[in-house]
């Protein structure tokens, strides 16, 4: 008798777990061509020298198309160098901070900061940068970052993030600055 209830407990357990109801109505339909989950753009920058602050500078608006929230994290990374890679190349990103060293003793480092409105891309250094080399100045090239705060883990790479966002590299938007 135990084994009857038994078979049949189970039976029954099967038989209903395998049950699907109707589906529920859809969702609200979201607006086309944005991903709420991060946004990923690309600038080319030059930096100017700022003798007030002795720090070489760059300020980089949002586009319209990026909304900021609050909550949101900002990453910045700076293309480091372009390498061949089956055939073809592959970009290589570093995040920022960044330091240099750059022999007798002098170093600059990319920082940034941030507000719902733009970024501000920044050179510092432990001596003069009004000399520093176009090397670090001039055409330099960043992607920006807005993501949600949960994907925003330290030393993330650029491919782990794009690839979190689901973002295709054809869908970076390259700005004017």
């Amino acid at each position: 008798m135990k084994n009857l209830l038994l078979f049949l407990a189970v039976t029954s357990a099967l038989i209903f777990s395998s049950c699907e109801g109707d589906p529920g109505p859809p969702g609200p339909q979201g607006e086309p061509g944005i991903n709420i989950l991060g946004q990923v753009f690309e600038v080319n920058v030059n930096f100017q020298y700022n003798p007030d602050t002795g720090l070489q500078e760059a300020l980089v608006n949002f586009p319209s198309t990026v909304e900021v929230f609050e909550s949101d994290a900002i990453l910045v990374y700076r293309l480091e160098k372009v390498v061949p890679a089956n055939g073809g190349s592959a970009d290589a990103w570093s995040a920022l901070p960044q330091n240099f060293f750059l022999g007798n003793g002098d170093i600059i480092q990319y920082v940034f900061n941030h507000t719902f409105f733009d970024v501000e891309l920044l050179i510092d250094g432990n001596f003069d940068l009004s000399l520093l080399g176009s090397d670090f100045t001039s055409d330099q090239v960043f992607r920006i970052a807005v993501v949600p705060s949960e994907f925003a883990t330290d030393g993330i790479s650029m491919e782990t993030l794009l690839e979190e966002l689901t973002i295709d590299q054809t869908e970076i938007i390259t700005i004017d600055n």
